[in-house]
């Protein structure tokens, strides 16, 4: 098993920065990937960002240039930088860990990120 605990959300102002952390504990080898997802109210949950093993990465197109995924591989914790915050990055975001040979997907509690004036 692979717990995550998340930290860092909040509100803040269009153009402001915030950044989220994931903290993953328990049964921490083989992992595959760690990312980022959102959800915002109605909407589909949708990838924001992905570290791999490797450290390889991907972001979503509309955050490329104002997210990046930092990896701390010592302390097994991985963070979310949030940049330039627009209104439609209000959402609910969740911590991702992959196992791809167990087939194994662990999530976060979830954070709130609110964008507003």
């Amino acid at each position: 098993q692979v717990q995550l605990v998340e930290s860092g959300g909040g509100l803040v102002h269009p153009g402001g920065s915030v950044r989220l952390s994931c903290a993953a504990s328990g049964s921490i080898f083989s992992i595959s990937a760690m990312g980022w997802y959102r959800q915002a109210p109605g909407k589909q949950r949708e990838l924001v960002a992905l570290i791999r093993s490797g450290s390889s990465t991907m972001y979503l197109d509309s955050v490329k240039g104002r997210f990046t995924i930092p990896r701390d591989n010592a302390k097994n914790t991985v963070y979310l930088q949030m940049n330039s915050l627009k209104p439609e990055d209000t959402a609910v975001y969740y911590c991702n860990v992959k196992k791809m040979k167990s087939r194994e997907d662990y999530w976060g509690q979830g954070t709130q990120v609110t964008v507003s004036s």
